[in-house]
């Protein structure tokens, strides 16, 4: 089996410098996992690596999409798919880098999406319904015909709640018994799995202190810039932590300063999310920043020994390992 590495974590746990690191240490090539930094014009609230923090390592997967696009889980493994031969075909490693983990998911699992788009019919229909009668009626629709679904997926999330109800409606099947079947299926590949942690109450005071510098550099003129591109905000990228707290705010909704810590706290919340994910997942490595005294090279260190046995082979005498 071909080597593939994954680095994730919580929003804000410092995934991004160390994944240059890891990347030219072992040769390869970054794909990212986030959900977010796909769009192009949407820097600055998605804390999107820039071109010289890059270092000439080649990345995937950001700056690809506009903000009107589609793109999910089924995209995201499609083009991952094919960036990986790509990297694989030039004698490099794929390195996969991002607090997405459905995506992860889809890569390591090589999940089976059963996906007609063909006919959009039931989607509209039920995205109308949700319009009209609410996000809780569409919510008892789904608990009807699969409970499960319904506990794992919150009502307000209402894309996943249509989409699962879509499932049901195109497969006769359920899509919670669909994704338990799917979390099964073992991997084509000879993973590593890294999730890089810290300690929560450092790991919130880091999402505290990124906001703050969003807004210096400019969040608000970014949103209003999008805002003025005619990118509105019913948009799945616009509904992204960062955008719709700050386009709340300019439209009158709310203060700067509500705005400011909604956002704050949703960021909180949502890596909290990330982690009781990463932490359902077998087969992970989990390294405490804290045990190596928040030292890169320390981490870095770890992170090539638990490599070696599986990408040492793959590696030329110029490369690291």
């Amino acid at each position: 089996m071909r080597p593939l590495v994954i680095l994730t974590g919580p929003t804000a746990v410092g995934k991004t410098k160390l994944s240059i690191e890891l990347a030219k240490a072992i040769n390869a090539e970054i794909i990212s996992a986030d959900s977010m930094q796909v769009y192009k014009y949407m820097d600055i609230g998605t804390a999107k690596i820039r071109p010289e923090e890059m270092e000439g390592v080649k990345h995937y997967l950001v700056d690809e999409f506009e903000p009107d696009d589609d793109f999910n889980v089924v995209k995201f493994q499609e083009y991952t798919k094919r960036y990986m031969e790509d990297i694989y075909s030039r004698g490099k490693i794929p390195l996969i880098v991002g607090g997405t983990g459905f995506y992860i998911q889809a890569i390591i699992k090589d999940v089976d999406f059963t996906e007609n788009d063909a006919d959009m019919t039931y989607r509209h229909e039920l995205e109308a319904l949700a319009k009209e009668k609410g996000a809780t009626y569409l919510h008892n629709m789904l608990k009807e015909v699969d409970e499960a679904s319904a506990i794992a997926i919150h009502e307000n999330n209402v894309k996943k709640v249509i989409r699962a109800l879509e499932f049901y409606q195109q497969t006769g099947t359920k899509i919670s018994e669909h994704n338990l079947e799917q979390s099964e299926r073992t991997s084509p590949y000879d993973f590593t799995y890294f999730v890089l942690n810290d300690d929560r109450e450092k790991l919130y005071e880091r999402i505290d202190l990124r906001i703050d510098e969003m807004l210096e550099e400019g969040l608000i003129e970014e949103v209003k810039h999008l805002r003025e591109m005619g990118y509105s905000r019913d948009l799945v990228s616009m509904q992204g932590l960062g955008y719709k707290e700050i386009l709340a705010y300019l439209e009158g909704e709310c203060t700067l300063e509500e705005a400011v810590y909604i956002l704050k706290r949703d960021t909180r919340h949502f890596a909290k999310r990330q982690l009781t994910w990463f932490r359902r997942e077998k087969n992970v490595t989990w390294v405490d920043k804290q045990k190596y005294n928040y030292n890169t090279e320390q981490i870095l260190e770890f992170m090539l020994e638990k490599l070696a046995p599986s990408i040492g082979k793959e590696l030329t005498n110029e490369r690291t390992i």
